[in-house]
């Protein structure tokens, strides 16, 4: 095992031949496709995984450093898990940003004044090709008009704000498992300690090669 340069650090596309493809299942918004890969021994194998629109979530931080956290029941996994907002990427080439704001809106009734990418990840990359964008967001107040009306598992979450430090600590110690919410907390952690501080997250409206859009 050789060391590698810091500067080559970085993911880099790169796309391996298929030579066959199926789609098992289609549902509204995910589905399950089937690739034939040719690996670098020639031989074709069976990747099955999940076909994703891509999200986005939103760390959003009060001016007492509390993050806006709701508690969901999620089904695979028979837990309730504390998450920040998030939601999928309704068409194609949504702008991140503006299905950011709708998420908060819908399940927080907050609005943010000042928005930054804190982080971009592949969530599974082995196993699906859903991309997350996660947004930290700042300057909150209520929304205005009437509360989004929720139905399913979102009509019984639980809102709170809890200091970032705890959600911190609550992550490591394995008691918070939300993916959003464990590498937001922790990115943000990095972001404060680094020595540029906020000021050097990305704009709101960075590009994304993950799901391309156009900035509004």
């Amino acid at each position: 095992m050789s060391a590698v340069s810091a500067s080559r650090i970085a993911d880099t596309p790169e796309e391996w031949e298929v030579t066959a493809t199926s789609t098992p299942f289609q549902g509204a918004k995910t589905g399950v496709r089937t690739d034939h890969v040719v690996m670098p021994d020639g031989v074709a194998a069976s990747r099955d995984y999940q076909t994703h629109p891509g999200s986005v979530a939103v760390l959003a931080l009060d001016d007492q450093d509390h993050v806006l956290v709701l508690s969901q029941y999620r089904h695979p996994v028979r837990e309730k898990l504390w998450e920040i907002p998030a939601g999928l990427l309704d068409v194609p080439g949504e702008n991140p940003l503006a299905a950011a704001q709708r998420e908060l809106y819908e399940e927080a009734h907050v609005r943010a004044e000042d928005w930054r990418v804190l982080v971009d990840v592949y969530t599974t990359p082995g196993g699906s090709d859903e991309a997350v964008r996660i947004f930290l967001a700042r300057r909150l107040s209520e929304a205005e008009g009437a509360r989004f009306e929720v139905s399913g598992e979102e009509a019984d979450m639980e809102l709170a704000r809890v200091p970032m430090e705890e959600l911190v600590r609550g992550a490591l110690a394995g008691q918070l498992h939300n993916n959003c919410l464990v590498v937001g907390c922790l990115a943000l952690s990095a972001a404060l300690s680094s020595g540029g501080g906020l000021g050097a997250l990305r704009p709101a409206q960075a590009p994304w090669p993950a799901r391309p859009f156009d900035p509004m």
